[in-house]
């Protein structure tokens, strides 16, 4: 079968026969792919930044962004059947399964051994087919077969706000309402509105936060986008991160970067508000050192109880809690998901999204879909 696959050793990124795989355990799904999203991390292993095959192998199959169609089960599975559509998780427990990923929580890892589908060690979904242990198979509702897709890289901004949820418990009295309860009132920022940004930004809004999306001025497609799902575009161009709390018309108490940008987010993270919360979820590239107001920002943290804190890759909680949302994201902002997807392409011109930054979220379709 098709599979698109980078070789590290000879720099060198194929379409590949890959092996067609078959279920071997009673508790795997074989899954037909349909859907792959790429993501800055496939550009980057196609670059040979990174990327690790499976042991015995000299290429790596790549993609982490799946959506695909069940089309057999082994006999102890019951979440999914033949039909169903279906999105995997990334990340395996690491051999010496540690505190974390003993209970399925591999997303935090303490060895840093784990291996990642597509990425590190496990080959990926940018392939016709697939076979994985039923606990890592998500089921999707048919009505979401045009952005099932978009699944994995909303996991983000899930666990993020998982994190923020819990964090923000140390302040009962923010927000009350009139039962004595606790609702969202709070400002957030976005930084980016590439996929990771735009569907954070699409979480913080459903969850009740005053939304403001900052990039840059010059990408046209993206500000009706964050004016159809209810949020507030701020441009780089226009607006210096000095100027970002008058903007936003008040303290400034999420930051949500989706960037990768390092001296950016430096430079935001000194207009922080009290008692606020930054979330790192971009990955920068190895560049030249930046310098960085490392006294203000120590200081700030103390006197404000401000807290930063990255997240990475997520657990199947938050593949599911991103599957109920892309629902509520269609029913709240019609239209407007699906416009995050701005082209397909066959597993034949795999070489063009892989090489291209055009557009916001870029897929290849398989099997004829």
């Amino acid at each position: 079968m098709k599979a698109v696959a980078v070789f590290p050793d000879d720099k060198k990124v194929a379409l590949v026969q890959h092996e067609e795989p078959e279920i071997t355990e009673k508790d795997q799904v074989k899954i037909r792919m349909l859907d792959v999203g790429v993501c800055g991390t496939d550009r980057e292993i196609v670059s040979f930044d990174y990327g690790t095959p499976p042991a015995g192998s000299r290429y790596l199959v790549i993609g982490h962004e799946s959506l695909g169609e069940v089309v057999a089960t082994g006999k102890q599975v019951t979440n999914v059947k033949p039909g169903d559509l279906a999105v995997l998780t990334v990340r395996r427990p690491c051999a010496e399964m540690c505190p974390a990923c003993a209970v399925g929580r591999q997303d935090f890892c303490y060895t840093g051994n784990y291996s990642e589908r597509g990425i590190v060690r496990h080959h990926g979904y940018m392939t016709e087919y697939v076979v994985e242990q039923a606990g890592y198979v998500n089921m999707v509702p048919a009505e979401l077969r045009d952005v099932g897709v978009l699944t994995e890289p909303l996991t983000i901004a899930e666990k993020a706000y998982e994190e923020i949820e819990t964090i923000q418990v140390r302040m009962p009295w923010t927000c009350p309402d009139e039962t004595g309860g606790r609702q969202t009132c709070h400002t957030a920022l976005v930084l980016g509105a590439g996929p990771v940004g735009l569907l954070g930004a699409m979480k913080l809004v459903i969850e009740g936060f005053r939304t403001f999306v900052y990039s840059r001025g010059s990408e046209t497609e993206k500000p009706p986008l964050v004016q159809a799902i209810g949020a507030t575009f701020l441009s780089t161009d226009v607006v210096k991160p000095n100027d970002l709390p008058a903007a936003c018309g008040a303290q400034i108490d999420v930051v949500y970067e989706a960037m990768g940008a390092a001296d950016l987010a430096f430079s935001v993270i000194r207009e922080l508000g009290r008692n606020a919360i930054f979330v790192f979820t971009g990955v920068p590239g190895r560049k030249n050192p930046i310098p960085v107001d490392t006294a203000t920002i120590m200081r700030d943290m103390v006197l404000k109880n401000q807290l930063i804190f990255g997240t990475v890759n997520a657990s199947s909680t938050h593949f599911q809690n991103a599957i109920a949302d892309l629902g509520k994201f269609r029913a709240k902002f019609p239209g407007t998901v699906a416009k995050l997807i701005t082209r397909r392409y066959t597993i034949e011109e795999y070489q063009q999204p892989l090489s291209s930054h055009g557009g916001i979220k870029n897929v290849i379709s398989l099997n004829g879909a």
